[in-house]
């Protein structure tokens, strides 16, 4: 099977996927849309879902919309500098467009195949900037094991401080509670540290195989990206540029509320729980989270008096905006920008 066959095969599986959880929540909200119609003596030609969805975005308040893409791009802009100050301290000196243009392209590979983006930015940076892919690499899986652990502070402050509601939906429609997830959370982290072990003794272990030596060459370079993050100069401001980027994420999510009417009265508990619940839905493997997040933004907001209507409303304003208007735009004026800007 050929590469490009191979490509267009997984996207139509994850798209497939994707699409299958949307279509299931949009019937399940449209037939509730019709009861609700019923009840009201409303016949249903005139009950139509979609339109109610494209009646709902006329309402949005735009300037909130703007907004929330604003602090997107200072979430990419942050990324891209902790990115640079990662890959300086193996050598490189990559320039600050290269790096937003390969942050920005991994989010718009994302949109087709789930984790893609992943490899498109060290491919794009080490096409660019000649940096060694296990060194870019490297740095990427760095990152994304600083987005895991905080992505996980997120989930308990959400338990914490939304306990209540979440234990209760927890009840209701799942048989995990509270405290498993605590332990699923230190099973993770022990399993973590036991593939950071053999990971080690491999890099430790003599051979004169060659494949086994080519392997261990690529692991070592893959291990400096990796501890990149440990050998920056600036720690603290390392720390707090991570900070400031999943703040701004939930931010992303809490200031949106306030575009739509259903849920401009909802405070930041509610910004929290329902961030993470979003968060959980892109970590989902359809493209950009579809279907997955609209399924848990819609329930999380469920919790705090929003009909599924509504929620499914927001959720779309709140993907749309971010996911595909965002994410398309930048990643195309990068995919465009990149070879005139490197033509020298």
């Amino acid at each position: 099977m050929s590469k490009n066959l191979a490509s267009a095969v997984k996207f139509l599986f994850f798209f497939g996927v994707g699409f299958a959880i949307l279509y299931f929540l949009y019937q399940n909200q449209n037939a509730a849309y019709l009861e609700e119609c019923a009840l009201k003596g409303i016949p249903d030609v005139e009950c139509n879902l979609l339109d109610k969805i494209i009646e709902d975005f006329k309402t949005v308040k735009l300037a909130w919309v703007a907004l929330i893409l604003i602090l997107f791009v200072i979430s990419n802009i942050i990324r891209s500098v902790r990115w640079q100050a990662m890959l300086k301290t193996l050598g490189h000196k990559p320039s600050f467009f290269n790096c937003f243009a390969a942050v920005s392209l991994g989010y718009f590979a994302n949109l087709g195949i789930p984790r893609l983006g992943e490899f498109i930015r060290p491919a794009t940076v080490t096409r660019y900037e000649k940096i060694p892919i296990e060194h870019s690499f490297g740095t990427i899986v760095a990152e994304r094991i600083i987005d895991v652990v905080c992505l996980l502070i997120a989930i308990i402050l959400g338990i914490l401080l939304g306990g209540p509601r979440i234990s209760a939906y927890l009840q209701e429609n799942t048989a995990i509670t509270a405290q498993q997830i605590y332990i699923l959370i230190g099973v993770g982290i022990a399993g973590g540290l036991v593939a950071l072990l053999l990971f080690r003794y491999i890099l430790k272990s003599e051979s004169d195989n060659k494949i086994f030596k080519f392997v261990k060459e690529k692991l070592a370079g893959f291990s400096d990206g990796l501890k990149s993050f440990a050998q920056v100069k600036n720690k603290s401001l390392f720390i707090g540029q991570s900070i400031a980027i999943w703040i701004l994420y939930y931010l992303m999510t809490y200031l949106c509320f306030n575009a739509y009417a259903p849920t401009e009265n909802l405070g930041a508990i509610a910004g929290l729980v329902v961030f993470v619940f979003g968060s959980l839905g892109i970590v989902f493997p359809s493209p950009g989270g579809m279907g997955s997040y609209h399924f848990m933004i819609s329930q999380s907001l469920i919790l705090y008096g929003i009909g599924g209507i509504e929620a499914f409303t927001f959720a779309n304003i709140i993907f749309f905006s971010l996911q595909i208007f965002c994410n398309v735009l930048i990643g195309i004026l990068s995919l465009l920008l990149l070879p005139i800007i490197n033509r020298s």
